[in-house]
């Protein structure tokens, strides 16, 4: 199968690595069919719609940030980033996870009844010297 994508041009992929979102994502419900990208090195994820490919999620996975949060079984959480050339401005949402099991090619989003979790969590910040 291929798609093509504004930040990775034309991507060949296998059927099977499809991942489905039975309820969608919030926002984006009737958006079912994601592929999850990578590139070498990099610490982030691109959650990348089938159907509209320029619909495309940059995720981090939470366990990079917080040791200690929910986990489910056989899934991993990932976090939704907002994007910013200024680095200190990058924000993630902590409470409302993306959970993916590449195994069974299976996700969802959850929201978190926590107010230990924020929305904008500040990925970055500036070093004191």
């Amino acid at each position: 199968m291929k798609i093509q994508t504004k930040q990775f041009g034309e991507i060949e992929f296998d059927e099977k690595l499809i991942i489905e979102f039975k309820d969608g994502i919030l926002g984006f419900e009737q958006l079912r069919k994601y592929i999850l990208l990578t590139e070498e090195d990099s610490i982030f994820f691109w959650l990348t719609s089938i159907d509209e490919p320029e619909i495309v999620f940059p995720l981090i996975p939470v366990h990079m940030l917080l040791d200690e949060y929910p986990d489910k079984e056989g899934f991993q959480a990932f976090s939704i980033v907002k994007l910013s050339r200024v680095p200190t401005e990058m924000t993630t949402n902590l409470k409302a996870p993306i959970y993916i099991n590449q195994d069974t090619c299976s996700g969802y989003q959850e929201v978190l009844d926590n107010d230990k979790y924020q929305i904008n969590y500040q990925l970055f910040v500036e070093k004191e010297d």
